[in-house]
């Protein structure tokens, strides 16, 4: 089967090799995704294939058995904890369900992420889950918005995770988890102890995720009458060594503060190192909290205190929704609750503060 072109002539594999000047087989290769070829030929011909408005039908070889009705999992590092407890729990509904899953890691590239979404589009995969913040700007809203639009008009749907919502009537799902209640509830519990002097270990300042655990972090000292010293604010990445280099410069630049709330487990981690480094004992002298809970933030020493997402859950949702629901179906917004754990990183100030 074809796709009718906006100039109403039917368009087929040889329209789409002859716009990007390959053979029909090599066209083949880039949707099918299994055999090998350059950057340069998969961009040409994916180029091409937008261009032509050109869908495959895998669909209808699915259903005559020749292939196993597909979704995509596109995330920008598999290698971070916590997205790789949501592909697990993506793959696992998927398989459950009978459904093969791709996954896809773009290291944050928007053109990489095009041309996979493109290829699952042509190969009609049954929903495409994007996962991850991401800065809520008008290029991203018109940019998903148009993917969302592309990928309903050949029967898929478009799943956002932990990204900014579109605006109404997109047909999109969107799953968040509570960010900013999350850091509310958590720095609530910091102050609690006692400490007056938080230091944040925040984020890329554009990322939706980022921001809302901020602005809970704000929140709770607002709502005890508290204005956080800006300088007490840095702003970093989610990884580990953003932590630890955060923390060092903090501590270098002679920052006073009894403890320290990491936007993620991973930054907390480095943070962690670099206190141990400077001969700091948490929570003795500097407690310390992360995000998200990570399994491995139990065995940290101590262990700590962080904000539960359910991520593993987050995953099996996306993929129950996606599937569930129509290509045509409006926009729909899901949200997640969160909750503290409390371990051993977290006591009340020492008498004298850093």
């Amino acid at each position: 089967m074809v796709r009718k072109g906006g100039d109403g002539g039917r368009r087929t594999i040889r329209d789409v090799a002859a716009r990007a000047g390959v053979s029909a087989s090599t066209v083949s290769r880039v949707l099918g995704g299994v055999y090998p070829v350059s950057t340069q030929t998969r961009t040409r011909v994916m180029r091409a294939v937008r261009e032509l408005d050109y869908v495959a039908d895998a669909h209808a070889k699915a259903v005559a058995g020749a292939g196993t009705p597909t979704l995509a999992f596109v995330l920008d590092d598999i290698t971070g904890p916590s997205f790789a407890h949501m592909a697990h729990g993506v793959e696992r509904e998927a398989a459950r369900l009978g459904h093969l899953c791709l996954v896809c890691s773009t290291d944050g590239d928007a053109d990489h992420e095009q041309q996979f979404i493109e290829m699952m589009r042509a190969q009609r995969a049954a929903a495409v889950i994007l996962v991850g913040g991401a800065a809520d700007t008008s290029d991203y809203r018109r940019r998903m918005a148009r993917i969302a639009e592309s990928l309903a008009s050949a029967g898929s749907r478009l799943v956002l995770c932990g990204r900014p919502p579109l605006d109404p009537g997109t047909p999109v799902t969107v799953i968040e988890y509570d960010n900013e209640s999350g850091a509310y509830a958590l720095c609530s519990h910091v102050l609690a102890q006692g400490h007056r002097r938080v230091l944040f270990l925040g984020g890329k300042p554009e990322n939706t995720a980022a921001q809302g655990r901020e602005r809970g972090y704000m929140a709770a000292h607002r709502a005890r009458g508290l204005d956080p010293d800006p300088a007490l604010r840095r702003s970093g990445d989610f990884t580990r060594d953003s932590g630890h280099r955060l923390m060092r410069q903090a501590l270098d630049a002679g920052l006073e503060f009894t403890a320290v709330v990491a936007a993620t487990d991973m930054v907390a981690a480095g943070a962690l190192t670099a206190l141990h480094e400077a001969g700091l004992r948490v929570p003795g002298d500097v407690s310390l909290a992360g995000y998200d809970d990570i399994p491995f933030a139990r065995d940290l020493r101590p262990p700590l205190t962080t904000v539960h997402v359910p991520y593993e859950e987050l995953g099996r949702l996306a993929v129950r929704t996606g599937l569930g629901r129509t290509p045509d179906t409006p926009d729909e917004h899901l949200l997640l609750g969160t909750h503290v754990v409390i371990r051993d990183s977290v006591a009340p100030p020492a008498e004298a503060a850093r």
